[in-house]
């Protein structure tokens, strides 16, 4: 008897309880991916509507520490999904030190393979935990990266890949940035943008700081091209409006751009320097739809158009916007929804 209640106690802690139609899911925790905890949220009116797994860009800038403003809408639809990766938000602060260090960096390096393997390792928890069969793979910038790679690693796990500001290969991706933020500030006269520029010269860079210095006259003239997002939409919500949630975002996001570009002093090689998906990610087994925006200089059209052009998918759409820069706004948010809903519809 003993034996057969403890197969009855294992049937009911290990196999998955479904949720019933029209419940409401709203949990926020860590999960063990990867052999680390990692900070998951999950949120939906009802628990029978498809998944969006949100893949954000950064690598550092996590969003789940937003008020739900931004897609509040749509988890009517939807279960949404945000996911803090390695190195990034409460995943940081749960596995790093209090103070991160040169010893830290040089010790604990990121790389895509492993953050991939995380990204699918969470797919299955949630086909698991949430009783489905497959997820909407949603991505931006430095995300498209992982989100490609899952793409084409377990397509069987994904229902389709819909990519933002599209990173092709990271270093023509900067360098074509460089040259349009050169001719930009030359022919705006911008003598202060100019010299900066002149001083560090074209990438690649051996130093994370002159990455940091060319983004922010990148961003500079992205906001000249774009209608701006709400406010609202990057309003932190309470539970994470404190001093301890606000150092790990920092931290954060520090270290995770350090692997992303590289820092020889610390002999730290760019986790993305070996990427070049217009070589070795054209053929995907799921619709993969791509949104630009017209005035994205750091992921521009120079480089996501073309590849776009050689991928074979059994779907596939490239959208360009105007008034869209690299970020988000409202006009990529209701790009996003439309791909989401008719593809479904025609599902």
């Amino acid at each position: 008897m003993k034996n057969i209640h403890f197969i009855y106690f294992q049937l009911f802690v290990f196999t998955s309880i479904p949720f019933a139609h029209g419940q409401r899911i709203e949990e926020e925790k860590y999960v063990c991916i990867g052999g680390i905890e990692q900070w998951v949220t999950i949120q939906g009116e009802d628990a029978s509507k498809p998944i969006i797994l949100f893949i954000h860009g950064g690598p550092g800038s996590t969003q789940s520490q937003f008020e739900k403003n931004m897609y509040a809408n749509w988890t009517k639809d939807f279960i949404l999904v945000h996911w803090d990766q390695r190195g990034a938000g409460r995943t940081y602060g749960r596995n790093a030190p209090e103070e991160l260090n040169e010893a830290y960096l040089i010790n604990h390096p990121l790389s895509v393979e492993t953050m991939t393997n995380d990204g699918i390792e969470l797919t299955q928890y949630l086909l698991d935990h949430l009783n489905k069969k497959k997820v909407i793979l949603l991505a931006s910038s430095w995300g498209s990266v992982l989100a490609t790679k899952m793409a084409i690693n377990k397509p069987d796990l994904f229902h389709a890949y819909i990519g933002h500001s599209q990173i092709v290969n990271f270093l023509k991706n900067i360098q074509d940035a460089y040259e349009t933020v050169f001719t930009l500030a030359s022919d705006n006269k911008d003598n202060e943008a100019m010299e900066m520029l002149k001083s560090f010269g074209k990438p690649p860079y051996e130093d994370a700081k002159n990455y940091g210095k060319l983004l922010r006259i990148i961003k500079k003239y992205e906001a000249k091209r774009e209608t701006p997002a709400p406010a609202s939409w990057f309003q932190i919500a309470a539970d994470y409006d404190n001093e301890k949630d606000s150092e790990d975002r920092y931290n954060g996001d520090d270290y995770s751009f350090v692997n992303l570009v590289g820092h020889k002093k610390l002999g730290l090689k760019s986790m993305v320097a070996g990427i070049d998906f217009s070589e070795d990610a054209l053929h995907f087994k799921i619709p993969i739809f791509l949104i630009q925006g017209e005035g994205d200089i750091l992921t521009s059209r120079n480089l996501s158009k073309p590849y776009f052009d050689k991928i074979t998918a059994p779907n596939k759409a490239y959208f360009l916007l105007p008034k869209a820069a690299h970020g988000f706004n409202q006009s990529v948010l209701d790009k996003q929804y439309e791909l989401i809903t008719k593809y479904l519809y025609m599902e």
